[in-house]
Formats: C-alpha cells, structure tokens, sequence
C-alpha cells in the first residue's frame, strides 16, 4: 500500500478529532516523503533503530539490572506503554501510529538508576539549567543520535516532539515556548500520559510482589485490588498464588483501560469534541478515568509510593545511586580528560557540565556501575 493511499484511509476511519499524519507541522530539516510510510510510521521506525532506544534494556525502571532477571527494565516498560497506548487509540478512533511513536520515545532520555538518577544529575545542574528527562529526550532526539549524514539527531516530525514536551507526570518541566504551551495536547499525546501512569502502576504492583516488597495483605485492602482478587479466587478457589496475581494484574489493567476509553468517549460528547482544533482550545481533561476509577488508582498510587517507592530497599537502592552519579559527575568535572573522545562531539555547542551530563545520562545502569569500579577500583583494569 502506498503511503497516500494509507492516508487517504486515516482521513475515512479515524475520528474527525484525531491526528492524520497528512496534518504534520514537519519535520525540522525536510526531506522527501517515504512512499510507503507515513511520517509517524517512518517516525516510529526511527526511534526504535536509535541507540537510546537499545540502551534502555540496561536502565533502570524501578529495580536496578542486577537484582534480577525477570524485573521491567526501562525498555520493558516502555514497550507496555506503547501496546496499551496503540489499544486505546484503537478503541477511540484515534491515531496508533502517533501514540505508538510517542510512547517509544517517551523515555529516551531517562539516566541509569531511574529517577533517582534524575533528581540527582538535576541538583548537580541546578546551576546550569538543571535536568529533566523529557527535555532529556527531546535533546537525544534533535541533537545527541549521529545516524544521518544531513542532519544531527532523528529529525522527527514536530508532533512527536511536541508530544515528548508535553508527556505529563510528577517528575516533567513545563513546556518549552517553542511548543506552543498555551496549545493543549492532542489526544494520541494525551493517551500516552494515561497509558504510562497504567503501565508502572500495574507492573510496580507485579515486580513488587515478586520481589516480596508488596504483601498480599496489604494490597487486597485496596479497593480496586481487593475486588479483583475476590472475584478470581471465587471463579478459580484452587488457583496458585502466582497464577492469581498474574491474572490480576491482566484485569487491572484492563479495567483501568475500559474505564478510560468509556469515560472519555463520553468526555468527548459532552465537551462537544468536533475536531481538532476544540481539541487543542480544551482546557478540560478530555481523556480520563470516571469518578470512581480515578479515585481507586489514586489510592493506588498513594499506596504504592508508601510501601514500596519508600520502602527502605528501595530508599537504599536509590541513595547508592545518587552516590555513584555525583562522583562520576565531579570527577569528569575536575579532569574532563578523563572522559573517552565520543563525548566531545557536541562540545563546540555545549558547556563542559551539560556535557558531562549528557554522557551520564545515557549510559545504562551496568555501564556506569562498569565506569565506577574503573575509576575507583583499584584492582579493575581501565
């Protein structure tokens, strides 16, 4: 199928609301048009070849690499985002490739050891312009990936950028003036901030409970945890316990998902979502849990910041990190020759500190675990 002919099916299936790849801003540096792809779908494609992309099977999500095998990754995590985000967009009509692209993207700029990384390269900064993950990303996207002749970084297409800018949690700056702010989201961006809150949430209740952080007790005291369990262990009274946290945690996400997808279509109708452009003059949330739901998952998630975000492993986990960041930084700081001749390729461009974080920011958890002992063991070969 050609790329225009694909086009021309976005524009008969997808919602008047959606995003079509045809409505692009484009890209910084133009270039000819794929025949067979769309520029979201050559997106996608992009993001997926890029090295940041690879290097998150070795980052961090919650548990560091080496507590074990079976644990999300960075990289594991990232692709649940982008299956429930394609799953939503799906079900409301809206642009999979798009979500699918975002979602991919989303992470690339996170440092080793997960936030812990983050909070601690942001107060090494704080006088330089600090750091934070998503405009992280956005630099890996535009400037750090060496992959094209023409060009440095992946030259994606604006609305994956914008949606990178505009991915919303806890942890994320405000946006940029270049993406226009006062603009909201579309929605595929929008699926994306949901999807991600669905992914850690049900995947931290599953890693915790592996790792035995999270007990059964605690957690069926949780409305929407302890109805789910009810009804699996009144449907399979036999049911090992591992088998039952496994179905439940299939179940919640599915509900949280059913609930979002129902609730919004309705937000859409009362809102009176024509098109895109009520889409981005909506100050409301347009995509959201009902009522009941969005109380549920914030019980969850106060639960889960309590029990095992503050759990004293995991406090622990997170302090040692910090530790091996800042010597990494301050000694790359005092003798920048200690650094490998790759990470001066965008030194004529960039401050000696935002450097040094550029490169700590993209190494894997093993990697800088493998950089510390080499600087500060003795006995281990440089």
């Amino acid at each position: 199928m050609l790329r225009i002919e694909y086009e021309e099916i976005e524009k008969r299936i997808l919602a008047p609301y959606a995003f079509r790849a045809a409505q692009s801003r484009g890209r910084v540096y133009p270039e000819e048009q794929h025949p067979y792809r769309t520029d979201f779908q050559r997106d996608r494609d992009r993001i997926i070849h890029s090295t940041a992309f690879r290097r998150l099977e070795y980052k961090t999500q919650v548990f560091v690499n080496h507590e074990g095998d079976h644990y999300r990754t960075r990289l594991t995590h990232t692709i649940e985002v982008a299956q429930i985000s394609r799953t939503i967009a799906r079900a409301l009509r809206l642009n999979e490739d798009l979500s699918e692209a975002i979602a991919l993207a989303h992470d690339l700029g996170h440092t080793p050891f997960g936030h812990s990384g983050e909070e601690i390269l942001n107060e090494l900064m704080s006088d330089s312009g600090g750091f934070e993950h998503n405009l992280q990303s956005l630099r890996v996207v535009d400037l750090l990936e060496q992959k094209y002749p023409g060009f440095s970084g992946l030259n994606l297409s604006y609305e994956i950028r914008e949606g990178i800018m505009k991915h919303e949690t806890d942890y994320d700056a405000p946006t940029p003036e270049d993406f226009h702010p006062e603009e909201s989201p579309f929605l595929e961006c929008q699926i994306v901030n949901i999807a991600d809150e669905i992914a850690y949430n049900c995947h931290d209740i599953d890693d915790g409970l592996t790792s035995g952080l999270l007990i059964d007790e605690q957690l069926e005291g949780l409305e929407i945890w302890g109805s789910i369990i009810g009804d699996i262990k009144k449907s399979y009274p036999e049911l090992p316990k591992g088998m039952i946290h496994r179905q439940a945690v299939r179940l919640l996400i599915n509900k949280l998902v059913t609930s979002l997808v129902v609730n919004s279509l309705e937000n859409i109708r009362v809102l009176g979502i024509k098109d895109l452009d009520d889409v981005r003059s909506c100050r409301k949330r347009i995509l959201a849990f009902s009522e009941e739901i969005e109380k549920q998952n914030k019980e969850l998630k106060a639960f889960l910041f309590n029990k095992m975000y503050r759990h004293h492993r995991m406090v622990r986990m997170g302090d040692k990190a910090k530790r091996i960041i800042k010597q990494l930084f301050e000694t790359y700081l005092n003798d920048p020759d200690q650094l490998p001749p790759s990470a001066f390729r965008c030194a004529e461009t960039t401050g000696i500190k935002r450097l040094i974080t550029d490169y700590i920011a993209g190494m894997t958890d093993r990697f800088a675990l493998q950089e510390y002992k080499k600087l500060f063991d003795p006995y281990e070969r440089v």
